[in-house]
């Protein structure tokens, strides 16, 4: 009997211990005798970081409280047949018949509780598509780490392979300073004042992934799924967004066949009310995703960061340098979870959305966004940017590369059709930070800082690339 070769071993072989025991559940157990014997042998190792011996063990099993005489007779018998060792099995065999025990114990018991669920009116059923994929993704985590010295030609090989471990822009300066594009296992956060284009930019790269043969799922938690969907049909479709509702249904889906024609990419939006969803709703989205439409994301958006909830926190009971960084932190590692980057936004506060060069300080709510994130932009609006079709970013931090090497660069935008493009220009800057307020009579009063100033940009009119889009 299986459960019994576990135990005996569990008792006598302390390798298998260390390499097994995180692994098992006393519910996979379904013996009362093998499930106090288990508990007990867990909670002694844990405590005293050793395996028990007989005599422990029994001592362990008579202290237990509340346990009745049935019972104690069962798990006593039971450590003392365990006791009477037999040939120990090569670990190799016990470490993958007890993985298969684990995986059959774990779908049992899901199938179980999902039955149950079923017959109470009261359960929720939404959560039996979670149940079932926690189970069917039991398995023994059997990496230790990265040996630096011994894989160094699995290390060169990572280097030199950078459509596997990284999602490209299509905008050269973003390229340029994220080394080619954004990692996996990374979280990325795009800030601006209100109305500078944090949404476009999101709807942009959403756009550029899908068409570049990338799974895309878009989280929503300010604009419904349809407005979103809406810009990004703008982008690829390089019309004016007011523009959409004068073509015709036959002309709209023509249009957009025609431009999907052969991608492989798949978009999904989702929406979610304010602040009523966080890592464990989008962790729940992403594993009914996989269930339901066989979709596994290579990429997340989510529009915004500020407006999620923490699975840690309750809103209102730490103050927002906690709670947005708590957010951060999850999100981060939702991201290493599934592999993939998360790219976001934040507001900046009332002191940024004046200012024509900002920095740190004026990230809204929290600098422990800042702490958190891998890279973070902030996209500046002026007048004299908006004459040109231009919107200046400014890198605040980068774990990729040298922030100094293009510490600021400008990108060309066209908000009726929701896109960004290369845009070649200079930028002259007097002082790293050239106004504090961007009112003319403010200016005025400081002599000495002055806005930046742009030489005639060279525009990259290869605008056209995208053509479609898919949103189901």
């Amino acid at each position: 009997m299986i459960e019994e070769v576990i135990l005996e071993n569990l008792l006598h072989n302390e390798d298998y211990v260390r390499r097994v025991l995180p692994f098992l559940k006393d519910e996979y157990f379904s013996d009362n005798a093998h499930s106090i014997v288990f508990t007990k042998v867990k909670e002694f190792v844990d405590k005293y970081n050793k395996p028990p011996t007989q005599e422990e063990l029994l001592v362990e099993i008579k202290d237990t409280r509340g346990l009745s005489q049935k019972d104690y007779e069962g798990a006593s018998d039971l450590v003392t047949r365990l006791s009477k060792r037999s040939k120990s099995p090569s670990i190799d065999w016990l470490i993958e018949h007890t993985e298969k025990f684990c995986k059959d114990k774990a779908l049992f018991n899901a199938i179980v509780d999902a039955a149950a669920m079923i017959e109470d009116e009261r359960a929720d059923v939404g959560r039996i598509p979670e149940i079932l994929k926690d189970a069917l993704s039991v398995s023994f985590d059997t990496n230790i780490g990265h040996d630096f010295v011994s894989m160094i030609e699995q290390r060169y090989k990572m280097l030199h392979q950078t459509n596997e471990y990284k999602i490209p822009f299509d905008i050269e300066a973003l390229n340029e300073i994220t080394n080619g594009g954004l990692p996996r296992k990374t979280l990325a956060v795009v800030s601006a004042s209100t109305g500078a284009g944090k949404s476009l930019f999101l709807c942009h790269c959403a756009a550029r992934n899908l068409l570049d043969d990338k799974n895309v799922l878009y989280i929503t938690l300010e604009m419904a799924e349809e407005r979103i969907s809406e810009r990004i049909d703008a982008n690829i479709l390089n019309m004016k967004i007011q523009d959409l509702p004068s073509l015709s249904l036959q002309e709209y889906s023509r249009r957009l066949k025609k431009a999907l024609d052969g991608c492989k990419g798949r978009l999904i939006v989702k929406e979610y009310p304010t602040a009523s969803a966080g890592v464990g709703q989008f962790r729940a989205l992403i594993n009914e995703l996989k269930l339901k439409k066989d979709f596994s994301p290579d990429i997340i958006y989510i529009d915004y960061i500020n407006i999620c909830s923490s699975s840690r926190f309750k809103a209102g009971t730490v103050n927002s340098y906690q709670y947005v960084k708590a957010i951060c932190e999850e999100l981060r590692g939702l991201a290493i979870e599934y592999n993939l980057p998360i790219i976001s936004a934040t507001q900046l506060n009332r002191e940024g959305t004046d200012n024509s060069d900002v920095g740190l300080k004026e990230i809204s709510e929290s600098h422990g966004l800042a702490m958190t994130v891998d890279i973070l932009w902030a996209m500046i609006r002026t007048e004299e940017l908006d004459e040109q079709n231009l919107v200046l970013f400014k890198q605040l931090k980068n774990r990729f590369s040298d922030m100094a090497s293009k510490l600021r660069f400008v990108v060309g935008i066209d908000r009726s059709r929701m896109r960004l493009y290369d845009a070649e220009t200079e930028i002259q800057m007097t002082k790293s930070r050239p106004v504090s307020n961007g009112s003319p009579k403010k200016r005025d009063e400081e002599e000495t800082a002055k806005e930046p100033v742009f030489s005639k940009p060279v525009l990259n009119r290869d605008r056209n690339r995208f053509s479609g889009i898919k949103v189901e």
